[in-house]
């Protein structure tokens, strides 16, 4: 059945075909595939010699009576993958260079089936080969990358050997400099994926942004074929639709259909299923729709107050990455316990376990990639790196209702470079997904006495701005928090997407006198003051404290009491909960009952 294509979607999808070069298909874990997670065996390689006249991607073995080798994949030297080197080691706990890993798999690909290997990040430059033979290199060590295996894979015995070099990049995505622990590895899913010669590669099914009765969006072929047929079926809303491809193997989707609509209170999900040629995708998708109207954040029509905390990837009891469903449950219900309808995941895109599972639990989501303090701005290969990682984030999770927000900055120094920069950032994930807000989080505001004021020349180009604020810790409050006076040179809402202080779980010494003390009752006083000032502020929409728990920092090295963590945590490094988390659970409560 044809259907009149709008305005909106001849653009979107003219769009898309110009954002398509990735090699990564979108739902991995709705496909025909299966895991090649487990022990893999290492080779510690710290001086980056590997890829030299050692070649260790051949995967030597001495045969004559002479012939040597200097070094093996021993079985006996493992580790897991997913998950970061440096916590399953004690001799690679400040590792920050290649290690190699191996692993080796049968594949019992029918005759006319592709094969892919897909990777869902490793930190931070990663070579892949199979067989002996070079498959590709991805940079960025939070996104997804996939290549295709098709010929070189056997039905058995495939070697597959994966260098993974941490080594922080001046001119990376993120710089040399953060403040977090840099975990190196393999830190998530890898799969085995077959498919059809034709398969859905991507597609998008979202609530149509200009009208809540329909369902719009895309599903794109993995070739540029017309005439194809492609089924979509979603038994919950009664749809069972065939379309047909253009000649660049697209085709339209625009359903007028009333969904129950996906909330916090209501997380409601649809099976979904997409089909051509006997190959299939599955996925789980909720409709809703988010906007700004001035001031005001609007999901599904309705004003809504962000009550948010900021979350690292990061299990502090284990002093490692998160990357399973089990680490995701751990850290998004801490979330819920309490009272959270938001969480920022920081300062880089999280595993799709972590975004999946809030989705589930009714949490709306803050995506970022990790242009971060001490960017090399002046680089030009650092914006290319940082719209690759944004087009492989939003291909990844642009079926997440959950994700409301896309954000391409942290805490960056104006400059005419950085401007620049970030200006075309936020225009160009406006143009790959027009069906959400756009942000970044801001640390250079103006103050003069109890003024607080908004100026940065970026903001106006974003949907939503973020703040970061630390009075009451780096900086002394200017003025009685309650009669601080917010301004802001346009009409959007604000997040005040930072604000706290550290302290240590049960320290009670000098409790309200000095931040030096690192006790519970300074920081508390700092959040008595906050929540004060966040009643006068009238473009504030939501709140987001520094930080759900304790992790793991080496710049933070005060010997008694950091001891290399970041304890700005509401929760200590063993999930204890401190003054501030009550104050803030509190908080959010008295804000939930006023809705």
């Amino acid at each position: 059945m044809k259907r009149k294509l709008s305005a909106f979607f001849i653009f979107f999808l003219l769009l898309r075909l110009s954002a398509s070069g990735q090699t990564s298909m979108a739902n991995v874990y709705g496909r025909n595939s299966r895991l090649l997670n487990g022990n893999w065996s290492i080779v510690v390689d710290p001086f980056d010699v590997g890829m030299g006249w050692r070649a260790i991607y051949k995967d030597a073995k001495p045969t004559g009576r002479t012939d040597f080798v200097e070094y093996s994949f021993d079985p006996s030297n493992t580790l897991q993958v997913p998950g970061d080197f440096n916590s399953q080691k004690p001799e690679l706990t400040y590792f920050e260079s290649s290690v190699w890993y191996k692993r080796t798999f049968d594949c019992d690909a029918g005759k006319d089936e592709r094969v892919f290997i897909n990777f869902g990040g490793a930190n931070y430059i990663t070579d892949v080969y199979l067989n002996g033979k070079k498959l590709g290199r991805h940079e960025g060590g939070f996104t997804p990358f996939g290549l295709e295996v098709t010929g070189i894979v056997k039905s058995k015995d495939n070697a597959l050997i994966v260098r993974v070099n941490s080594a922080r990049v001046r001119n990376g995505v993120p710089g040399s400099l953060f403040d977090w622990f840099n975990y190196g590895g393999i830190t998530r899913d890898v799969h085995l994926i077959k498919t059809h010669p034709v398969f859905v590669e991507d597609y998008k099914i979202q609530l149509d942004p200009n009208d809540m009765g329909r369902i719009s969006g895309y599903a794109k072929l993995n070739n540029a074929m017309a005439g194809k047929q492609i089924s979509v079926s979603i038994p919950g809303l009664k749809v069972s639709e065939r379309l047909t491809t253009d000649a660049h193997g697209y085709a339209v989707i625009s359903l007028k259909r009333n969904a129950e609509l996906w909330s916090p209170d209501q997380p409601k999900l649809y099976a979904v299923k997409l089909a051509v040629d006997g190959d299939t995708v599955s996925d789980k998708i909720g409709f809703r729709s988010i906007k700004v109207s001035g001031i005001k954040i609007l999901l599904n029509g309705k004003s809504v107050f962000l009550r948010g905390v900021n979350i690292h990837e990061e299990i502090p009891q284990r002093r490692g990455r998160a990357y399973s469903d089990t680490d995701a449950r751990q850290l998004i219900d801490w979330a819920k316990d309490m009272g959270c309808n938001f969480v920022r995941l920081v300062h880089y895109p999280h595993n799709e376990h972590t975004i999946r599972y809030a989705e589930e639990q009714g949490l709306m989501v803050w995506e970022e990639v990790p242009l971060y303090q001490g960017i090399e701005f002046a680089d030009t290969s650092v914006k290319s790196k940082a719209e690759l990682m944004l087009k492989e984030v939003i291909k990844r999770d642009q079926n997440r209702c959950n994700v409301i927000l896309w954000s391409v900055a942290n805490e960056t120094s104006p400059s005419k470079e950085r401007d620049k920069t970030l200006t075309e950032l936020a225009k160009e994930v406006k143009l790959l997904d027009p069906t959400r807000l756009v942000t970044a989080a801001f640390n250079n505001v103006g103050r003069q006495d109890n003024r607080i004021t908004l100026k940065d020349t970026v903001m106006k180009y974003l949907d939503l701005i973020g703040v970061n604020e630390y009075m009451g810790w780096y900086t002394d409050w200017p003025g009685e928090p309650n009669k601080m006076q917010w301004q802001e040179d346009f009409e959007k809402p604000m997040i005040i997407s930072e604000f706290g202080g550290e302290s240590v779980y049960n320290n009670k010494i000098d409790t309200a006198v000095k931040a030096s003390a690192w006790s519970e009752e300074y920081v508390a006083n700092i959040y008595r003051s906050q929540i004060k000032m966040f009643g006068n502020i009238p473009f504030l929409q939501g709140v987001c404290p520094w930080v759900l728990a304790d992790f793991r920092s080496p710049y933070r090295m005060q010997a008694a009491y950091q001891k290399g963590w970041n304890r700005k945590g509401l929760l200590s490094d063993q999930g204890e909960k401190k003054k501030a988390w009550y104050m803030m659970k509190a908080y959010y409560e008295g804000l939930k009952k006023k809705e």
